[in-house]
């Protein structure tokens, strides 16, 4: 029970200290778990579904380090950089597809 306990005082106190952090980290979760789902049900909705979170929280990053810098803006940057490039490759795969 104290390790649930724990975790979710984590939880909370992660959402309030940084919340745009915590809605990106959520979208790209949700990102790689679409794409998770896509590899066992080829559908292409899922994988739009994962390049749209992707793209929206590669935008959320990069508006953020704009915004508030970090200490560590190369890793920020880059991040967002691969998720662009995920979402315009699977974007250019989707177009072909059709």
């Amino acid at each position: 029970m104290r390790l649930w306990q724990l975790w979710w005082r984590a939880l909370v106190f992660s959402t309030q200290y940084n919340p745009p952090e915590f809605v990106e980290l959520i979208m790209v979760g949700l990102a790689i778990g679409l794409l998770g789902r896509w590899r066992f049900t080829p559908d292409w909705p899922y994988l739009v579904l994962s390049s749209s979170f992707a793209i929206g929280a590669a935008i959320s990053m990069w508006i953020r380090e704009q915004i508030v810098p970090s200490p560590h803006p190369r890793v920020g940057q880059m991040l967002a950089f691969l998720l662009i490039i995920y979402s315009l490759s699977i974007f250019a795969e989707i177009a072909n597809y059709f």
